[in-house]
């Protein structure tokens, strides 16, 4: 049962899945609002420049049917009259047109963005396979698109019948009213029944919009399976980066222990913590920590300072501190520096008594560590 729920797609779309929906032009579509947005842009776009446009249309029909007998009797002058006017006429849609197109490309937009995939353009045997193509026809999807095309022309028949219905005595008037009169009235009562019909078509645009979003959402659902295969590509094996981490890791270990010969004292807790100083006073401003650990790690530090004749001092308070403060090849803390002087001139005192003998050093032992300094034997 377990494997069967990860084979099935009950994930929401990961924002990975969904930008590589967009790179093959998948993108949520609603014909129901670029109809919408196209038609009533189309109905603005005559309300307000119907009066203009039809005056220029009738001003361009009666130059262009009236001329003198020159022009007639001269083709060079006919194309370019008709020339002139077919320039006058594609200036006079444009605005129109451009309308049109603003409000054409605004749907996808409202949707989901415009988008250019060139993946999309790429041509595909299985879009001519007849069963595949049966299939989407026969599917829910085939299946919704029929109920929305029964429903559009029901709706817009339906309203475009009710408003032809509602005019009838309005329409059978026009016969006896002077030309331009019955035009003008034609005119408003098919600018009416132009919004009409454009408001059933908002109605179908707002139950179309949701019911696209949510199919395209569905169709990009994801097992859970490839949710844990997305986030291995995108974060990494989990067992590969610990695998990653342990080598870095023990890397890190090595050279912190090829340092430890180098040191010029390690101090220890004595067996919880070792922490190996040295200080190069032509180069450093302070001791610095060239390795540090706790437990094996620290055993092994002092086992490698002992077979390199590196010295040992105990000092728990100090070796704590300096474990809890500072990181490798960090300089230790100014609160420290009192303590880690004593601790180097007992080394320097150390190396001199055995170069050349004479009287033994003390070993220090109340070494000034800062009470807020030591985390304790139990807190470190």
């Amino acid at each position: 049962m377990a494997e069967e729920s990860d084979l099935e797609k009950t994930e929401p779309a990961s924002p990975r899945r969904l930008e590589q929906a967009r790179e093959e032009g998948q993108v949520p579509q609603s014909r129901e609002l670029s109809t919408f947005l196209v038609m009533m842009a189309g109905v603005a776009a005559l309300w307000m420049l119907g009066q203009w446009v039809s005056s220029r249309i009738v001003a361009l029909v009666k130059g262009g049917l009236s001329f003198e007998r020159e022009l007639a009797m001269n083709p060079e002058l006919m194309v370019a009259n008709l020339r002139d006017v077919l320039s006058e006429a594609v200036l006079t849609v444009a605005p129109v047109f451009a309308v049109l197109m603003v409000a054409a490309i605004a749907a996808p937009i409202m949707m989901g963005g415009l988008v250019f995939s060139p993946k999309a353009l790429q041509f595909k045997f299985d879009r001519m396979d007849p069963l595949k193509g049966l299939e989407r026809m026969f599917s829910v999807h085939g299946l919704a698109e029929l109920v929305k095309a029964l429903l559009k022309a029901i709706l817009v028949g339906g309203v475009g019948a009710w408003a032809i219905w509602r005019e009838k005595e309005h329409l059978l008037a026009l016969m006896s009213q002077p030309l331009a009169a019955s035009l003008n009235d034609f005119a408003q009562i098919v600018m009416f029944s132009a919004l009409l019909v454009v408001s059933s078509l908002a109605l179908l645009a707002l139950l179309d919009v949701p019911f696209q979003l949510w199919q395209y959402h569905d169709k990009l659902k994801m097992t859970k399976e490839q949710v844990r295969q997305e986030h291995k590509e995108s974060e990494g094996d989990p067992q590969l980066k610990a695998r990653i981490r342990q080598a870095q890791r023990e890397m890190a270990r090595r050279r912190m222990m090829s340092e430890v010969p180098k040191a010029d004292v390690v101090v220890t807790n004595p067996t919880h913590y070792a922490v190996a100083l040295r200080y190069d006073a032509a180069k450093m401003g302070a001791p610095v920590v060239v390795a540090k650990g706790s437990d094996l790690v620290a055993q092994k530090i002092r086992e490698i300072a002992a077979e390199n004749n590196v010295p040992l001092l105990e000092a728990p308070p100090l070796a704590r501190a300096l474990y809890a403060h500072c990181e490798i090849e960090q300089s230790v803390p100014a609160t420290l520096y009192t303590a880690v002087a004593e601790v180097m001139a007992y080394v320097y005192q150390l190396n001199q008594w055995l170069a050349g003998g004479g009287q033994a050093p003390e070993i220090p032992r109340a070494l000034p560590v800062p009470a807020d300094m030591d985390p304790g034997p139990g807190r470190a």
